[in-house]
């Protein structure tokens, strides 16, 4: 790489003023009059938000560096069957709105796993909270350290400087501002990560010759993979394990995270948010397309030179970065740009994340377990989540070094991390909300059988590597490389022919461990999630299941069936495994 191609002080700026933008967002907020007075305006805004931003927020905080450095990457690799995730989580924004949300908001809950604990006991409860919180753990030093080192390498820029930085800007607007400095950041955020994706696309197109070309030299490339019906659950990506698979992952982080719900619960109305919930998906798929696209790009400027074959760089979250110094090198500040988008990102998922695990700590378990609790003010309960955000921002910094162990394709460990522990967690609110006859223990249980199969496949998988059959990735060229040369093309043949040998052997001794080590990562999720419903539904008829459940800790949606069906039916008498429902109407305890 030539020495001009690094970051260069007006790239600088533009990331400095994204930062400071940032920070001025949550000082706003914070010296607004009656910003965070108490702690029901700290975390969800008093209840009075509207959908547009939260709308934004949520597409913003979830979709993070990983989509702006990962996405590219994987269409690079794999292809563009990533962009059917659109479709999967469509089904999920349906589910969400229909079943999940009416539930939380009428609760009126401020923690998620607060209905744990009404619908069964403390002990469910504290367990969700655990996973929930390794969940975050991992998933944000995930999110800040991975872009940070992808960013250093090709830039130039310092990994830890930039790490440090965002982490402390990140936490600083979110510990002064609360959940209104969160979502109006992620609104400004997501404006940027758009610009710097729409800036590689069009720079990247006209590099190439138009977006017509582009296209052509994808599809003769083979990148327009985007159906493959095949329905071997060993294969890395189908049509049906983005479908089933993405479905399953999408409602896990929409119906039982945190992070997610709680800008739910912001809104002013049900309605604003079943509107919010809509419009994130078309935020959603504006930044995932366009983000594909820009994947697609950067195969035909690479078509003839492949980055890692080449020796230009050693990770293939590594390429959008390249990319984007190889096509603005004489455009001062564009780089900056993609920088700023990237870590727009992060910082919008790591103030979600850290805002929520405050208030998951502060109502499930200080609120429950410290007695001077209820005898504290307001302002004092507020300077407590102010504090705990403090603390989650300074551990996601830390944690960034733990994720320096993760290696591999970023978006396939993000969605692997979000299958083996919020898998189960789904499953258990699923018991919770659509199976009257689902008890305590039975979920328990469910959820802990759940987590050892999750955590067995994930970890099977990274000591027991997946056949390259399944894996395999599509084909690169060094053709066209003006410093290819008979050493370069040697060492690609051998490694080549290794490869091969390599998977002849392991075709030899392929055993039924290694088919199921071999399963796509896209399945993690509803391995836990039905793991945890069938053996919590066992586990419950078993021990006689639950009786008396108040039916407002079911899913609406469940009180509408049974009037459907039961209305022209003479209305029973109330029974002793039955509940009292709308309208005279009872539920009987079956799932």
């Amino acid at each position: 790489m030539s020495e001009s191609k690094v970051f260069q002080a007006w790239d600088y700026a533009v990331f400095s003023c994204m930062l400071v933008i940032s920070a001025g967002i949550g000082v706003f907020f914070a010296l607004k009059p009656g910003g965070t007075g108490t702690t029901e305006e700290f975390l969800v805004g008093n209840r009075q938000m509207s959908a547009f931003p939260i709308a934004l927020s949520l597409a913003s905080s979830f979709l993070s560096a990983i989509t702006v450095i990962g996405s590219p990457a994987e269409v690079y690799t794999f292809g563009s069957m990533v962009l059917l995730y659109i479709f999967s989580s469509l089904i999920t924004m349906i589910i969400t709105c229909v079943i999940y949300l009416p539930l939380f908001y009428r609760l009126n809950i401020l923690s998620t796993y607060e209905y744990l604990s009404r619908r069964f006991n403390n002990l469910v409860r504290y367990q969700a909270v655990c996973c929930f919180l390794l969940y975050m753990f991992i998933y944000l030093g995930i999110v800040t350290y991975t872009p940070a080192l992808a960013l250093s390498k090709v830039t130039g820029l310092n990994l830890w400087i930039s790490v440090l930085s965002t982490g402390l800007v990140c936490t600083l607007y979110t510990s002064i501002g609360g959940i209104k400095a969160v979502v109006w950041t992620d609104v400004f955020q997501i404006c940027v990560m758009v610009a710097g994706l729409l800036a590689v696309l069009i720079q990247g197109s006209i590099h190439v010759g138009g977006f017509g070309k582009v296209w052509s030299i994808a599809q003769k490339g083979g990148r327009l993979n985007f159906f493959d019906f095949d329905f071997d659950p060993r294969k890395r990506h189908t049509f049906w394990s983005i479908l089933i698979g993405g479905t399953f992952a999408w409602t896990a982080i929409y119906c039982c995270n945190q992070a997610q719900i709680q800008r739910y619960l912001a809104c002013k109305s049900e309605r604003e948010a079943r509107k919010a919930i809509i419009l994130n998906w078309f935020g959603m798929c504006m930044v995932t397309i366009t983000a594909c696209f820009c994947g697609l790009v950067m195969y035909a400027v690479y078509e003839t030179c492949d980055p890692l074959m080449s020796n230009r760089i050693n990770d293939p979250n590594q390429l959008a970065p390249l990319l984007v110094l190889d096509i603005f090198s004489e455009l001062p500040g564009i780089s900056g740009l993609f920088v700023a988008s990237a870590f727009s990102g992060t910082l919008s998922t790591v103030s979600s994340g850290i805002n929520s695990m405050s208030a998951v700590v502060m109502e499930d378990f200080i609120s429950t377990s410290w007695k001077p609790w209820k005898y504290l003010s307001r302002s004092k309960k507020t300077l407590i989540s102010k504090l705990l955000v403090v603390f989650f921002g300074f551990t996601s910094i830390g944690l960034a070094g733990v994720a320096s162990l993760l290696h591999g394709n970023v978006m396939q460990i993000s969605r692997s991390v979000d299958g083996l522990l919020l898998g189960p967690l789904i499953g258990a609110f699923t018991l919770a909300a659509l199976c009257p006859r689902s008890n305590s223990k039975g979920t328990f249980v469910g959820v802990l059988v759940g987590l050892i199969l999750s955590l067995w496949l994930g970890i099977g998988s990274q000591i027991y590597r997946p056949s390259d059959r399944f894996t395999e990735t599509l084909t690169f060229s060094i053709a066209g490389c003006v410093q290819a040369n008979v050493t370069t093309s040697s060492s690609v043949n051998i490694t080549a022919l290794m490869t091969t040998i390599t998977s002849v052997k392991q075709e030899q001794e392929f055993s039924i461990l290694d088919n199921i080590y071999s399963l796509s990562y896209a399945y993690y999720t509803p391995v836990g999630c039905l793991s945890t419903i069938f053996v919590g539904l066992i586990v419950s008829v078993l021990t006689e299941g639950a009786k008396d459940v108040d039916p407002a800790y079911l899913a609406p949606i469940l009180h509408t069936i049974h009037r459907m069906v039961f209305k022209k039916e003479k209305i029973p008498p109330l029974s002793e495994t039955g509940i009292q429902l709308i309208e005279g109407t009872y539920l009987n305890g079956n799932c």
